[in-house]
């Protein structure tokens, strides 16, 4: 843009710096003149370029009111230049006419009179521009006139098709008439404002229109041939990992210190993995790691509390999610900035409308839900051919009545987080809380047998570290209560973080250590007999480490449960999940003696409590599923079993004949595989496992199945969503409706109108309905492996 000020200066704020040769040389013309004035004016030239941004021209001008008259001039036909050159851009002329005026704009000062007078000489000069602007024009209107030919010829070879098979396709092109140029990432794919760009750009780089005939052979795009598999060994020396997950955060820095300290364990882990599978083929994965919350696009809040006390739950998942990943084999990339993530996926430049540039070179994704909504921001219509490749790593899990975007927003379920429409498995848990997502994990420090038997001798009886290390943690209302009862019998220890002073919510009584760096918290945890929480964080490792350590973990039951409905942290979450205390899987999975869950509001029973504990004697105990080998294990059965771009499970009634695949226990009670029932090709976990109740009313199949000493498998719902699995079960009904709900299949009470899942992605083991009893697939597992089935493997 060309501007004369009032007080002299012109300003050209932008340029267009991306021209064809004869573009280029038609504005050059301009400023040449432009500069030339200046200097016979005895003004100032100056001109910059920041970056990537446009050139900034600045000059100033003395004189007086004539001579910013003539310079207003010059400013209009300048600036009428710069429209007509844009125009010729847009059309993309190759006129060969405008190397014929270079030398009348170079010489029109030569031609000046020598004796003509400051103002006889920029009169002279404009005068030059005006007859340049007017051969411009006439330039243009020539290159109308040969694109109007042009596009005539190819009109019948340039129309939208009519073809059933694309039914899409001419309401595609009409938007991209009015819409082409809402988004630079069109240009970039050779889209410039005709139809045959238009058709070339819906068929070869989207899918929305069929190839165009004449197109088939040169200009559609081929598909590079896929890279040779490689078999994937097993590594021990982590040091190449640490390379690739970079520096320059404290949060990488903390995660890098993990990863180091715990290589000799992931490689004694490798070792005896590698017994285990002796024999099994395992392809290497392209697997891409982008951590989202780690992002400054998302803020990146956790890098600054890392060293202030802040939640490290996260980061302890994520460094172990890589270590796994690398020790494993697979070939890794790691990103922690949508730059990197932009270069890693082959984004196009633009605003994100536009597919990738290249068929996605990852067989896998491991991100979080910051890295998943940058994803369909910047991957365009790849972003749903590709997200079943995406694995969530997501903390509390996400049900399926929140992850069915129709369905949530119908029935009151949409959070802003949930609403993805991936299948739920591929929403990775820190805890197997929820079955119908999968349980990721992350791992505690193994002992060995010696290093338990120092730290059972080297035990204090009486004392107590609190679970907590920021001071909000200590502001719980009524913790005076409970804590001047602890002080009674123990030594209570704190590790809360503070600048310079003791922060005042840590009473008097408590040896405050300070925020500990992680081996100096271990030795501590070695020490103490007890490890209390005050009910918040919810579900984090340390109380895994403390337990790993010889501590008896000790934390209050929450009546009623903490959830959504009443509580402030769950609130938006994409989970109904009821939380009973802090740690439900200490509490369920581990529990007494390791374990005691108690209500801190009962004075009595806490002190009971106490008391208890303090005669009771334990080892230290890490569950499998927390150790290396455990986490190895499961992320290898994941990536060799779970396919979700494959084409999904029917849902309709009578797609799998129940009469064949189950027969009634002996007892009457559930069904259970047939054993005469052929195997069902590409099934995971393997269908032999399941069994099928008919839960009491107001019950979910989560709670159904582990009443039983069984787990939820959501994979096995489409086989009893019929209604001889009903008949089989000896319930009969009335009525059979197959509709979408997050409760289906499932009886109605009362009466006996039986209902079938309509929708797959709302086959659900949470939920539960007073209105109906529920029909729930459970399997068998692992001991202390319960994301896997005992044939899983």
């Amino acid at each position: 843009m060309i501007a004369v000020h009032p007080d002299g200066k012109i300003m050209v704020r932008r340029c267009l710096v991306t021209l064809r040769p004869f573009r280029l040389f038609v504005l050059g013309i301009g400023f040449f003149t432009l500069c030339f004035l200046m200097t016979s004016l005895g003004g100032q030239f100056s001109a910059r370029r920041l970056g990537d941004s446009p050139f900034t021209i600045r000059t100033e001008v003395p004189g007086g009111p004539e001579s910013r008259g003539v310079l207003r001039k010059m400013s209009e036909l300048l600036e009428l230049m710069a429209r007509r050159v844009d125009a010729l851009a847009r059309l993309g002329n190759g006129s060969e006419q405008a190397p014929q005026r270079a030398g009348e704009a170079c010489a029109a000062a030569d031609r000046l009179p020598a004796g003509a007078g400051l103002m006889e000489r920029i009169q002279a000069i404009a005068q030059n521009v005006s007859d340049i602007a007017v051969k411009v024009d006439q330039i243009l209107r020539h290159s109308l006139l040969l694109h109007t030919k042009v596009s005539e010829g190819r009109r019948d070879q340039c129309e939208a098709p009519s073809d059933p098979k694309f039914p899409d396709c001419s309401g595609k092109v009409e938007w991209m008439r009015a819409r082409w140029t809402s988004d630079p990432c069109y240009a970039f794919f050779g889209v410039d404002g005709t139809e045959c760009s238009f058709l070339i750009y819906l068929s070869e780089v989207e899918w929305f229109c069929p190839p165009l005939p004449w197109r088939n052979q040169t200009a559609a795009r081929r598909a590079p041939k896929p890279l040779p598999r490689v078999q994937a060994v097993f590594r021990s020396n982590l040091s190449h990992l640490l390379e690739l997950m970079g520096s320059g955060k404290e949060s990488l820095i903390f995660m890098k210190k993990r990863t180091r300290r715990l290589t000799s364990q992931w490689a004694a882990a490798a070792q005896r993995l590698t017994r285990k599978l002796a024999g099994t083929q395992r392809d290497q994965k392209q697997v891409l790691v982008h951590i989202g919350f780690l992002t400054e696009e998302s803020g990146d809040v956790f890098s600054p509390r890392v060293l202030k006390g802040g939640p490290l739950g996260e980061m302890v998942q994520w460094a172990d999610i890589l270590a796994a990943l690398y020790v494993l084999g697979h070939s890794l990339r790691i990103t922690v900035s949508l730059k990197e993530l932009q270069s890693n996926l082959g984004v196009p430049p633009g605003r994100g409308s536009c597919p990738l540039t290249m068929p996605l070179p990852f067989d896998l994704i491991y991100t979080d839900y910051h890295g998943l909504q940058q994803m369909k921001q910047h991957m365009g219509l790849s972003f749903k051919k590709y997200r079943c490749r995406i694995r969530v790593i997501d903390t509390f899990g996400t049900e399926p009545a929140y992850n069915h975007e129709e369905y949530a927003t119908l029935h009151g379920y949409r959070t802003n987080w949930g609403y993805w429409n991936l299948n739920p498995k591929q929403f990775m848990t820190m805890f197997p809380h929820t079955p119908d997502n999968s349980f990721m994990g992350f791992v505690s420090e193994e002992l060995n047998e010696t290093e338990k038997q120092l730290i059972k001798g080297g035990k204090a009886s009486n004392m107590a570290v609190v679970y907590g290390k920021e001071a909000s943690i200590w502001k719980l209302q009524g913790k005076e209560k409970f804590l001047n009862i602890l002080n009674k019998y123990m030594e209570v220890h704190g590790t809360v973080y503070y600048d310079s002073q003791r922060p005042p919510e840590v009473p008097a009584f408590v040896k405050n250590h300070g925020l500990l760096p992680q081996p100096e918290f271990q030795q501590l945890l070695r020490k103490a007999k007890l490890f209390i929480g005050f009910g918040f964080p919810y579900e984090g490792p340390a109380p895994l480490e403390a337990i790993a350590n010889g501590c008896i973990f000790l934390q209050s039951r929450f009546s009623p449960p903490h959830s959504s409905l009443n509580h402030e942290f769950f609130r938006g979450k994409p989970t109904s999940r009821e939380v009973f205390s802090q740690h439900p899987y200490a509490e369920n999975f581990i529990g007494k003696p390791h374990v005691w869950t108690v209500d801190y509001n009962n004075s009595e029973e806490f002190e009971a409590a106490i008391k208890a504990i303090m005669k009771t004697q334990v080892d230290p105990y890490l569950p499998y599923e927390y150790t290396c080998q455990g986490m190895l294990e499961r992320i290898h059965a994941y990536i060799q079993h779970q396919d979700f771009c494959a084409a999904p499970a029917p849902a309709s009634p009578g797609s799998h004949p129940a009469q064949s695949l189950f027969v009634l226990a002996p007892n009457a009670t559930h069904l259970e595989w047939a054993l005469n029932a052929s195997s069902v090709p590409g099934a995971w976990p393997p269908p032999h496992s399941l069994r099928a109740w008919l839960a009491a009313p107001g019950k979910a199949c989560t709670d159904a199945c582990l009443d039983r000493g069984l787990i939820c498998e959501p994979s096995f719902f489409p086989f009893l969503n019929s209604q001889e699995a009903f008949l089989k079960l000896q319930v009969p009904c009335d009525s059979t409706e197959s509709e979408m709900h997050h409760l289906y299949p499932a009886l109605a009470q009362p009466g006996q109108e039986c209902y079938l899942q309509k929708e797959p992605l709302l086959f659900s083991c949470a939920g539960a309905s007073t209105k109906y009893e529920r029909l729930c697939p459970c399997r068998d597992f692992l001991k202390g492996q319960v994301a896997l089935c005992q044939g899983c493997l």
